[in-house]
């Protein structure tokens, strides 16, 4: 009878790599995020991810910035635009992308300190 594909453990053959993952529950403190095993990136998809996420963070408040200050604008103010990207988008992907390259660089050093022991 062949296993559950949910309940079975996959081995090293059935994933590219040496990583063996089991089937108990894809948590942020077992190294995933959104069910995204973030605990086996390597170092350069940990900085390519930190940044991606800083880049996306980076525009979405640019453009929550955006429509903010369109409905300033509309209520008869005056406000420039630059200022959705020069005080609040910037500030804003550069908190996340610190935030994001922290915490995969942690996952990242954690996994090279368990193999090398």
């Amino acid at each position: 009878m062949a296993a559950d594909p949910q309940t079975r453990e996959l081995d090293s053959a059935d994933l590219s790599g040496n990583h063996t993952y089991d089937a108990g529950p894809r948590t942020f403190a077992n190294g995933y995020l959104f069910a995204v095993p973030v605990r086996d990136l390597g170092w350069f998809a940990s900085i390519l991810m930190g940044l991606a996420t800083g880049m996306a963070a980076f525009f979405a408040a640019t453009f929550l910035g955006i429509m903010g200050i369109l409905i300033w604008n509309t209520m008869g103010h005056t406000a420039d635009y630059a200022w959705s990207y020069r005080r609040f988008g910037f500030w804003v992907g550069l908190l996340v992308m610190l935030a994001a390259l922290g915490y995969l660089g942690v996952q990242w050093s954690r996994r090279q300190l368990r193999r090398n022991r």
